[in-house]
């Protein structure tokens, strides 16, 4: 159950990530809104990583959490931001993927 804990603490990663980036170049409400949605993601990220961490060895979560969150970070960005998807880029971001499978397969 903490390892589905720990996916979902990643998505509110990418979630505050996306929210910070939706906050440039905007003002007044629309900065506000996305700004409150920036604090409720990282709020709601660090709290379910806490709660993961609790039977997840930290070693092993802390990467798992961050590397959902650049995943994730880098393909809203090229889905909404319009950032490249070079094929380097997305082989990078592939092999980032499997060490993230990778840590899960190998801890306890």
């Amino acid at each position: 159950m903490n390892w589905i804990i720990l996916i979902i603490a990643g998505f509110f990663e990418s979630g505050f990530a996306f929210c910070l980036g939706k906050m440039k170049g905007v003002s007044g409400t629309e900065y506000y809104l996305w700004g409150a949605g920036f604090l409720t993601s990282l709020l709601l990220s660090m709290t379910l990583l806490a709660k993961a961490v609790q039977t997840l060895p930290i070693s092993t979560a802390y990467p798992v959490w961050t590397g959902i969150g650049a995943v994730g970070t880098v393909l809203l960005g090229i889905i909404f931001f319009h950032e490249p998807a070079s094929f380097l880029r997305l082989l990078f971001i592939t092999t980032l993927i499997a060490s993230i499978i990778g840590l899960k397969i190998v801890s306890h």
